[in-house]
Parts: C-alpha cells; structure tokens; sequence
C-alpha cells in the first residue's frame, strides 16, 4: 500500500493542534451559550432598603416561572460597602439590567461598564435610591455620575440639590393610584387600580421625571411629616441612548410583599424585553424581607 502523503500531513497536523490545545499553548475556543433566553442583570448596593436580598427572590421566580436568566450582582462585602460591586462584567451579556443603588463611590473602570450598558440603548429599570446611586465628593473625577439617574431614568439628578429631591419622613407610606389615561398600558396589565405601599412618598416634582417621560401611577402620602403633594412614583420613558425605562421610586422591602406591586414589576421586566405581558397571574409571591433600616 503506497503512503499518501498529503493524508499523512494532515493528521500530523491534527496531532500538533491537539497536543499544543492540551499543553496550554493555544487555548481551546469558547463555545458559545446555547440558552437564547433573555439575560436580566440586577445591580443591588443600598445601605437601606434590602435590595441585595429582595432582588435575588425576584430573579428566582422569573427565572423558575417565566423563562428568563438571572444574575444579580451585589456590593461587596456588604451593603454598606460603597466601592465594589464584583461581576459587572456581565453587563456586557445583558438583555435588561435593573438598579438598586444608593450612593455608591465605584472605582472607574465598574463605573464604565454600567456606563458602556446604558449607552448601548438596552433597556434599563430603577428602584427608589437609584435616584441617588453616586455620591462622589467635589472635584472627583466621577463626580458628574452623582446626576447618572437624570440622563438613564429621567429621575432627579441626586438626593436633595436645585431638585429638592426629598420624602415625607420615615413614618409615612404611600396610597398608590393607576392613572386613568395610562391604564391600557401593558405594564398596567392585571395591576389593582389603588394599592398601598409602606415605601414613604419622595418628592420628584416640579421638574421631574423629565418631559417626554410616561406617567404610570401617582402616589398619596399617608401620615407625613410636611404639607405633601401627590407625585408620581411609577414611570416609562426612552432615554437619550434609545433604550426603554421603567422607573419606581417605590422599593421598601415590604413593597415587595404587595401583590400589586409585583405584578407591576414582572409585567414591567417583560415589556421592557419586548415580551408579551403575561395575562394569567399565578398568584401572590413569595417574598417577605423585613426592613432592616441603616446597619
């Protein structure tokens, strides 16, 4: 049997491939992830408001009930720990990346990365404090962060400043109201017309949200600490990046325990996708984190 040469270079050269792949020389290729199903990152870092613990029992159940994947990232060590939030580079990956953050002083380069999602025109989704996510002393390079929520959810610029940023005390709640104009809204799908809230009302008007933003539901201070005027407290929009918003400056632990409220956020998570609201509700969720205050 005569050799064939050209057969014979080329296992030789499969044989090379394969011995250089296993010693480490050139690494094997990366396959790419077979799962085609929407990834939601949730970015959680308050001091307050339990978001690294509520978010998780959020992402378990939609991944369990409506076919997403999750991750969620979370300051570390704790809560209270302002300059890292490990993984962010997930972001890149993400289909919707959702926010509870309450003045964070991230390093640069975790900061570009929440930077580079926003400005990519996916959708993005904010809870109560991401109002106030940054809070970077005068002349810090990143100080302009401090004013991120304006631009990304058409939310005050900060905690306080020529907004007035502010809430009605501690010892307030909020009757929330569907607005009757905005009740066809696929977001509203399902969502009781009039529900309460243990979140205490933030003052957001006169100047926001932003013109152009969408109006969801407006909400009623319950025992507050000042003259209070309803505000609103749930809101769409698309921002200057082109990606789709939803914004709540509700986010108490407890709110998370009102039916309403959870319906309001899954149909929110699927219209922000693009996704069809689901019309069936399986049911109250099984989420139940007390409110821990400042620790």
């Amino acid at each position: 049997m005569k050799f064939n040469h050209r057969i014979g270079l080329i296992v030789l050269l499969q044989i090379c491939l394969f011995s250089i792949t296993c010693w480490g020389i050139i690494p094997p290729l990366k396959e790419k992830s077979k799962d085609k199903r929407p990834l939601i990152v949730f970015v959680a870092g308050d001091h307050e408001y339990s978001g690294e613990s509520t978010l998780p029992l959020l992402a378990d159940i939609l991944e369990k009930n409506y076919g997403f994947r999750t991750k969620v990232l979370k300051s570390y060590p704790d809560q209270n720990a302002e300059k890292n939030i490990p993984g962010l580079e997930v972001l890149a990956e993400a289909d919707l990346a959702v926010f509870f953050l309450r003045w964070r002083l991230l390093p640069a380069d975790q900061v570009a990365m929440i930077d580079a999602y926003v400005k990519s025109g996916k959708p993005v989704m904010g809870f109560r404090t991401t109002t106030h996510s940054f809070n970077y002393p005068k002349g810090d390079p990143l100080e302009s962060y401090n004013a991120w929520a304006e631009t990304t959810f058409g939310a005050p610029p900060g905690w306080g400043g020529k907004s007035k940023h502010t809430h009605y005390g501690h010892n307030a709640s909020t009757d929330a109201s569907v607005i009757p104009s905005a009740s066809k809204h696929p977001i509203l799908t399902g969502v009781a017309p009039n529900f309460h809230v243990r979140s205490w009302l933030y003052r957001v008007l006169p100047d926001y949200p932003v013109k152009g933003t969408e109006w969801l539901i407006m909400g009623k201070a319950v025992n507050p600490d000042k003259t209070a005027e309803d505000q609103p407290i749930a809101w769409t929009w698309v921002n200057p990046y082109k990606g789709r918003v939803f914004f709540t400056t509700m986010g108490h632990p407890e709110d998370f325990s009102v039916e309403a409220f959870q319906r309001l956020i899954v149909n929110a998570i699927h219209w922000e996708l693009g996704k069809k609201v689901p019309k069936n509700w399986a049911g109250k969720l099984d989420i139940n984190i007390p409110y821990r205050g400042m620790k």
